[in-house]
């Protein structure tokens, strides 16, 4: 039934089943057939069939042929970091927004949460999910003319799971593959053999600095001398200025009707420094056309302003307080704990992000997660705070400074907020602030900050990046607190290959109740996300991780309202 693989994974059919007795979301289960290698047009198919209530795939949006205009510049006010050289270390989503429109990922994870195959044709899972059949594309060509083949992939994974690369997709991977498992079959077949059922490989596929790079990587992607296989290629790039990519012929995918992708002539990024108002004030005077990372006072500014288009994600994303677990007197989880207490969490989230989001209960999971499982949301408590502070021997006021960039209101109004109240729990909140360069210098080294975390579709894929340790027992590159507990790891690999979505939910209760009492972060609230932009810019979408997925971006002068 699948246009990716003559075989349907037996687990697909038990969703299935599922999804006809009311114990899965039909949302869930297009995410479960798909992971498991069923392409999406048979996912949908599968669903209709399964479902209460058959429901057709969603109408492609995609203008006709005729209606699709070639041609034209998007100017987007993006941040365009002068530090990258590597894309596996890449820390943050904006400049992996300005290089995924050269380079591309093995997989994608589209707005609905659904992640495809991209460079791959498709993939099949093993029974037991141990072993990952990855088909490449075999009509991808690098921008040099060389083929896209096996090897290319082994060369990339090779780099990721080399600890002195420091990626983040180490945590990943951590416990469930090694160099020597990633094994080359033909020129267009690699096959992952892992240590332990993984259920979310697909989705790891697309970690945002999973860039595929051509094995003769000079080490600097900025140099524009590298070959991609995106629609673009790199024609100049100035850190803390802009970047430019331009319309690559020959690329492999085509659009609507078999047009030549991509539509548009070029992209401009440009940096208007850290202060956003900056990015809002070129927006409404027509100097962009778009921005990455519209926070929630600049939603509030422009949701009225009929000249654009606003679009809204419900998502995952999320400002984490953290403590380092390895400095006094954060060892103690009785001054962790304390410290969560006098989160007035109703009250921030009112003051930090104007009501526009979900309370938090200090574990990394979101509602918007399938395998969440509600939580109490704890509730402000100082009188509670003051005993485990005089429990743990703790002299008062506790003078605690907190790391925080006042480029992100939202996080100095959380920590204003909290400052104000944790004083009645004994603490002395001091902020130490500064710009969101020097905090990215510095956040996996500050004893106390607030670090924005992106959206990812899955738990079981957030967690592994910040919360475990590699083999050697050292936390893994993106775990700034560097807490590390034995139950919490053991039942998160566990989770990581529960495919029962029901069954994973049940273990991620414990998960989130051991990250909730002693663990090393607070969560007060999630956050929604928008995307503005000029109306005249089409099929520019909306995303979760506010990526830019713009292979099909075309430019429509009629409907420019801010000429």
């Amino acid at each position: 039934m699948s246009d990716q693989s003559t075989r349907i994974h037996p687990a697909v059919w038990r969703a299935q089943e599922m999804l006809a007795e009311g114990r899965m979301s039909r949302r869930e289960f297009l995410r479960t057939a798909t992971l498991l290698g069923v392409s999406a047009s048979a996912a949908y198919v599968l669903a209709a069939c399964g479902g209460a209530t058959p429901t057709a795939a969603p109408v492609a949006t995609t203008a006709p042929a005729a209606a699709v205009k070639r041609g034209g510049k998007i100017r987007v006010g993006i941040r365009v970091p002068a530090d990258v050289n590597h894309p596996a270390r890449f820390s943050w989503v904006f400049d992996s927004n300005e290089f995924r429109q050269v380079f591309e990922y093995l997989a994608e994870t589209g707005s609905d949460g659904i992640t495809r195959p991209l460079m791959l044709e498709k993939w099949e899972a093993s029974d037991d999910l141990t072993e990952w059949t990855l088909s490449l594309h075999k009509d991808i060509k690098w921008s040099n003319g060389d083929p896209f083949v096996a090897n290319d992939v082994v060369y990339n994974f090779k780099e990721w799971l080399n600890v002195d690369t420091k990626s983040s997709i180490l945590g990943l991977w951590e416990g469930f593959l090694t160099i020597d498992n990633v094994q080359v079959v033909d020129d267009n077949t690699v096959k992952l053999m892992l240590d332990g059922p993984k259920l979310d490989v697909p989705e790891n596929l697309f970690h945002y600095p999973a860039l595929i790079m051509h094995p003769s990587f000079d080490g600097d992607i900025t140099t524009g001398k590298n070959p991609g296989t995106g629609p673009y290629t790199l024609k100049e790039y100035k850190g803390g200025e802009r970047a430019i990519v331009e319309r690559r012929d020959g690329y492999w995918q085509n659009g609507v009707d078999d047009q030549p992708l991509p539509y548009l002539d070029s992209i401009e990024f440009l940096d208007l420094g850290e202060d956003q108002n900056a990015y809002v004030a070129a927006l409404q005077a027509g100097q962009i056309d778009t921005m990455f990372d519209l926070r929630v006072d600049s939603f509030l500014a422009l949701r009225d302003d009929k000249r654009f288009q606003i679009q809204p994600a419900k998502t995952a994303q999320v400002r984490v307080l953290r403590f380092r677990v390895d400095q006094e007197p954060w060892t103690d989880n009785k001054v962790r704990t304390a410290f969560k207490k006098v989160q007035n969490r109703q009250k921030i989230l009112d003051q930090a992000y104007f009501g526009q989001g979900d309370l938090g209960a200090d574990a990394h999971v979101a509602p918007v997660h399938p395998e969440y499982a509600p939580m109490e949301i704890p509730a402000y408590d100082p009188e509670g705070a003051k005993k485990l502070l005089e429990e743990a021997g703790v002299a008062t006021p506790l003078e605690v400074r907190v790391a925080v960039s006042t480029s992100w209101p939202d996080v100095v109004a959380y920590m204003e907020t909290m400052k104000e109240d944790a004083t009645a729990g004994g603490f002395n909140l001091i902020l130490d602030t500064m710009p969101e360069s020097s905090y990215w210098g510095l956040w996996t080294e500050a004893t106390v900050g607030v670090t924005p975390w992106t959206h990812r579709p899955l738990g079981v894929m957030v967690l592994p990046l910040a919360y475990i340790a590699d083999k050697d027992g050292n936390p893994v590159p993106w775990n700034e607190s560097r807490w590390v507990d034995k139950e919490f790891t053991d039942l998160l690999q566990k989770a990581q290959g529960t495919l029962d979505v029901e069954a994973r939910r049940a273990i991620m209760k414990d998960i989130q109740r051991i990250q909730s009492e002693r663990g090393s972060i607070g969560i007060a609230w999630w956050q929604n996300i928008w995307r503005v932009s000029n109306p005249a810019f089409q099929n520019i979408g909306s995303h979760p991780t506010d990526y830019f997925l713009w292979r099909e971006l075309w430019y429509d002068p009629d409907k420019d309202s801010l000429k």
